[in-house]
């Protein structure tokens, strides 16, 4: 048998090294949220043409989170003074390609839909406040825009969300060098609990009694397909051979057992679904405890997975 000692010490060559840091895991856990906002506030929407004003505002929550997590993404960038190539072109069979074109697409969209949402006295506000930079006007231009259009941008800011969140898991498993990434499960996965964590945000906040039903009913839903999906998962990376077995005992009795298990399916998945469930059939007062574990579980997700596909 040869042995061979590498004396070299390259992130971008040798796979046992981190090439993704903290921000990687940031930028795809405010994506997804981001998404689950798109997504649960175009359906509240479409559902119900009387929305509370908190409803109406957190519209505006989407791009600012797209937004930090693009901050996110561009201190990850090695070159950033060229990150503007990114738009010379369009490449189908890139999915970095796609997420670029999708969030810059996320804004016009998403601050229409947003716009045209809010009630006459807001609106106000709001035109009132860009005024300030002299964007009063634009700002009400597109705020009429929007409501004259406000079905087909609703259909337009949903679709945007789930491709949105179903990029944020693509862009993972399309690396397939790494066993743990390499499922076409990741995208649905990433999807359903960005909608899980977006439905989370909205239940922080004022919420009305029927909105709040609504939107906790539809996070129960996907907490269970998110846990379904994560099961899918680890079985199919268990029966892909010694690769993915490996891939999958690193949260399987591996390194990253204990914050697997601990922060995203106990903490994330079982107590807010039991928690949401007792609230819902024993009409107890609603609480911010389950949402915030649902975000904290979401965030963990996308961390342990990011670290654990590079160990």
């Amino acid at each position: 048998m040869t042995e061979l000692d590498l004396a070299r010490h390259s992130r971008l060559i040798d796979p046992q090294l981190h090439v993704w840091g903290w921000e990687i895991p940031v930028y795809l856990f405010l994506g997804g949220m981001a998404a689950g906002l798109m997504i649960v506030t175009s359906l509240l929407a479409l559902r119900r043409e009387e929305r509370s004003g908190a409803a109406r505002w957190l519209a505006f929550a989407a791009p600012v989170l797209v937004s930090i997590g693009m901050g996110a993404l561009f201190l990850d960038l090695a070159h950033k003074a060229h990150v503007w190539r990114f738009y010379l072109a369009f490449r189908w069979t890139s999915p970095m390609s796609w997420g670029a074109w999708i969030l810059v697409l996320v804004y016009p969209v998403s601050l229409l839909v947003a716009l045209a949402g809010l009630g006459e006295a807001q609106a106000e506000r709001v035109v009132a406040l860009a005024g300030r930079v002299r964007l009063g006007g634009l700002v009400r231009a597109a705020g009429a825009v929007g409501r004259r259009h406000a079905p087909a941008l609703l259909q337009a800011n949903l679709w945007m969300g789930v491709a949105l969140g179903v990029y944020t898991g693509i862009l993972l498993s399309t690396l397939g060098a790494r066993a743990l990434w390499s499922s076409s499960l990741l995208g649905p996965l990433f999807l359903v609990s960005g909608l899980s964590t977006g439905a989370a945000f909205l239940l922080l906040f004022g919420l009305d009694a029927e909105e709040r039903e609504l939107v906790t009913r539809w996070d129960r839903a996907a907490i269970a397909v998110e846990a379904a999906l994560l099961v899918l998962f680890l079985v199919g990376l268990s029966t892909s051979g010694a690769t993915g077995q490996a891939a999958a005992g690193l949260v399987l009795g591996g390194a990253f057992t204990a914050e697997f298990w601990s922060l995203v399916v106990i903490a994330g998945l079982a107590v807010p679904l039991l928690l949401e469930t007792l609230e819902a059939r024993l009409h107890l007062g609603a609480t911010r405890v389950a949402p915030a574990l649902v975000l904290a579980g979401g965030l963990a997700l996308r961390w342990i997975l990011v670290a654990a596909g590079q160990a």
